[in-house]
């Protein structure tokens, strides 16, 4: 049980780290075309 958990944090994690690409401007934002929006990260 302890390893299943372990495994589906691992999958979980993974998922938002690549969740989509593109490069970033000086400000640490970018425009994602696929959904026409523009954000920013930390």
């Amino acid at each position: 049980m302890k390893r299943l958990v372990i495994a589906l944090l691992c999958i979980a994690f993974s998922a938002t780290a690549f969740a989509h690409s593109g490069g970033l401007n000086k400000d640490g934002c970018h425009h994602n075309r696929k959904t026409g929006d523009y954000h920013c990260h930390r």
